[in-house]
């Protein structure tokens, strides 16, 4: 995706979606590797990627289980105990966040569950795991780095 794209008549800048996303996954205490999310087209590769194992070993797996699945992601070693679902609902949700800044919007959980169908990410627990913990996608949630602490296993 190029840095400017044009788009409902004004300018999108993704050239920083990256810097947003992370700086949305530290607000939740969850790591970021570039080389997973350095830009809107590795993130939802990743999410697919992610999606998929969940749909294969389920949504109470934890990122340390799926590492030892073969998901290719060394540098979730730190997530461990916790839930991949939690783990993939906090990478959507700070997609939808990195997107909404990109275009100069915030977002809702609206807006994050028609980026997620928009993008071809339809999980039936979705809708539900962002109605539980609105601090994926939302900085005016308190204590939002307590989020990774609540989808643990």
């Amino acid at each position: 995706m190029s840095a400017a794209n044009k788009q409902g008549g004004f300018m999108a800048d993704f050239s920083k979606f990256y810097e947003y996303f992370r700086e949305n996954m530290a607000a939740l205490g969850l790591p970021a590797p570039q080389e997973l999310y350095g830009n809107l087209t590795l993130a939802l590769g990743s999410v697919t990627a992610l999606e998929l194992f969940i749909e294969k070993y389920g949504t109470k797996v934890t990122v340390r289980e799926l590492l030892g699945a073969g998901l290719r992601a060394e540098k979730l070693a730190t997530v461990g105990a916790m839930q991949a679902a939690g783990y993939l609902g906090a990478v959507i949700g700070s997609i939808a966040v990195a997107t909404g800044r990109c275009l100069g919007n915030g977002v809702t959980i609206g807006e994050v569950l028609f980026s997620a169908t928009k993008h071809g990410i339809n999980s039936p627990w979705l809708a539900a795991h962002l109605a539980r913990y609105p601090a994926i996608y939302d900085a005016r949630v308190p204590a939002r780095q307590l989020y990774r602490y609540q989808a643990m296993a």
